[in-house]
Formats: structure tokens, sequence, C-alpha cells
């Protein structure tokens, strides 16, 4: 894709490493396509695609014997297709009341796509874990753009490991494009993208956390004055809802106006939706619309009769099936990350 198409459908933060968020307009179907994907590298994206010829996947450490499989190899394996929607940990960081550290998301860094891919479990259960079997760590040929090139390591816990994780090699029915991690990305369901490594080539199962500067340093949420260590790592998406339409300063004329946008919560199904047009004080269920499917996000909309001219505060407020419920304003951290907070994700439009 080239820089001109990029930004006529994302809003680019930093060039080198590509970093750019969803226009929308373009979150507004269901799945998002490939090309409308949010990008988030912590290096630049490789010139040349990783040679499949070439390529294998290891697991190693705390198994009983290691294991190898090359791309046609996977291909081979029971298939699995599953939607997922899943965000940036740090979209949303610029619409809180104060300033966070990082890239300034504010509602594009998310998107859902339909993937293809294996499970992981399968391939753990092939090479016998250990008892000591305690963390899974994600390799990729991903490094950071800092000049002392730190490889980009994440791990899980081996329960989330065993129960609910994907190996993708399929994105929307294509071959995983080589921006999105090509030929295969660990696909953590229902976590945030910070779990979900590209361009994988080894899994190491640990006894205990990955210890380095993507587990330790970034990527936890801690307050000023903390230690990052003392923080809790970014794991599961927190439970939010965004508004795609109308959009936000918006002028619109007086009758019936459609109210869209999505909401999620990780692993936890989205149960409904509130919608407020008087900034909180009284709420209006919306009606959900689309597919549902556990770890995908469901659409919403209201549709509201303007019969007075002037502004209107509009929030939306997500429960999902475990009886939570959005909350009505963010927690503050450092990094800015997991911004779920109605207040922040309010739009303010004119009816004139």
């Amino acid at each position: 894709m080239s820089d001109a198409t990029t930004n006529e459908v994302k809003r680019v933060m930093t060039e080198n490493p590509l970093n750019a968020e969803t226009n929308p307009q373009y979150l507004r179907s269901w799945i998002t396509p490939n090309r409308y994907f949010f990008s988030r590298n912590q290096s630049r994206i490789m010139t040349e695609p990783i040679d499949i010829e070439s390529w294998s996947l290891t697991i190693e450490g705390e198994v009983e014997r290691n294991v190898t499989v090359d791309y046609e190899q996977l291909l081979k394996m029971p298939k699995v297709e599953v939607a997922n929607t899943f965000e940036c940990s740090g979209n949303g960081r610029s619409l809180l009341r104060k300033p966070a550290r990082g890239n300034p998301w504010t509602v594009g860094g998310v998107g859902n796509a339909v993937w293809g891919g294996v499970w992981l479990h399968g391939l753990l259960e092939e090479a016998g874990l250990t008892d000591s079997a305690k963390h899974v760590a994600f390799e990729g040929f991903d490094k950071s753009g800092r000049s002392s090139g730190i490889d980009f390591v994440r791990s899980i816990p081996v329960e989330k490991a065993m129960s609910s994780t994907l190996l993708a090699y399929e994105m929307n029915g294509e071959p995983l494009p080589e921006a999105h991690g090509y030929p295969l990305r660990g696909l953590p369901l229902g976590w945030t993208g910070a779990n979900c490594v590209k361009w994988l080539r080894k899994i190491v199962v640990m006894d205990h956390p990955y210890e380095g500067y993507f587990m330790d340093k970034v990527y936890r949420v801690f307050q000023e004055g903390q230690q990052p260590t003392e923080g809790d790592p970014v794991t599961e998406i927190p439970l939010k809802s965004i508004i795609t339409q109308p959009s936000n300063g918006a002028e619109l004329p007086r009758g019936r106006i459609a109210i869209l946008g999505a909401a999620y919560g990780g692993e936890d199904a989205i149960a409904g939706v509130d919608v407020s047009l008087d900034r909180g004080n009284s709420w209006r269920e919306a009606e959900l619309i689309g597919p549902s499917e556990r770890y995908a996000w469901r659409h919403f909309q209201y549709v509201h009769d303007a019969v007075e001219a002037g502004e209107l505060t509009i929030m939306a407020r997500a429960k999902d099936a475990s009886g939570a419920t959005q909350p009505l304003a963010a927690s503050w951290n450092v990094l800015g990350y997991g911004n779920d907070g109605v207040e922040e994700h309010s739009i303010t439009i004119r009816v004139v």
C-alpha cells in the first residue's frame, strides 16, 4: 500500500515505524477489511516477504520434545476459523483528560477480522508440556526500532495458550498480509494486540513469565511513582464502546439521525448497549445488529428523531454477558492503556 493510499484510509501518527489508525467510517462494517485495518509496529515493516520455503516454527522449552513445523504442514492441520476483535492497548489514549505517553490514538486502533489458522493447544499437546510449564513466549522477526534492536517477545499464561489462542495464517479469507505478520501470527483471542506477536518463528514454553523490555517496561498498567513491574500486564481487552456515526462535531439537519457504533469486551460477549443524548442523565436501549460471535464486537444502532435545533452530546455504554457495565470514566495510567471510559468516548454534534 502506498503512503498516499494509507493516508486516505488511516490517520498516520508515525511513518517509520508505521503506526496508523483506521478512519471511523471504515469501522461501520462488522468485518474490517485488511486494507483498512489499523497498523501498529515497533519497527519498519520488512521490505521483502519472509521466504516461505525456508520458514519454520519451532516449539521448545518446558516440553517433552521439541516440535518444528513448516508452512505446508500447518496448512494440512485441522483448520479453525474464528471472528476476533483486537485493539491496540493504547487505543483512546489521546481522549484521556490527562495526557499519557505514547502514540495519540483516538478510536481507530481496533478492528474485527475472521482469522484462519490452527489452535496452539494442538501443537503444545504434540510437544507435551512438562509439569513446570507456566508461560508460553512468542518470538517473531520483529525488533524494536531502538538502537539496541530489542526482540519483540511477549509471553502469556499457559492456561490462555491452551484454551483460546490461535496461530493465524489467514485474515479475512486471504493469506495473512505481510503487514499483519505473514506467514504466522500468535492470536490470544479477546486480548489486546500487544499479545498478538507477528512474523512468528519460535514459541518457548517457560516456567515463569518472559523477562524483557516488552514484558517489564511497557504494556504494564502503572501509576506515577510506580515502577512498571509493579503494575499489571496488559492482557484482556476491556469492556467498551465507540461511536462510528455521526462524526464528532458534525452538523446534521433535523429529522431522523442514525447513531451507529461498536461494542466489545474481550473474552466476554456483549449483552447490550445503552445510548444517552443528554450527557448521561438518561439512557435508552440501542439495537444490536449484525453477527454475534464470542470474541467479536457487536455493532449497535439507535435512531434519534431530532425535532429541535441545538447541540447534542451522545454517549454509549456497553454491558457484557457477565453482568459488567462499561465505566462512566476511565482510570488513568502513565502509558494510557485501556481507555474504556464512556465520557471519554462521547461525541458532540449540532442539529440545525
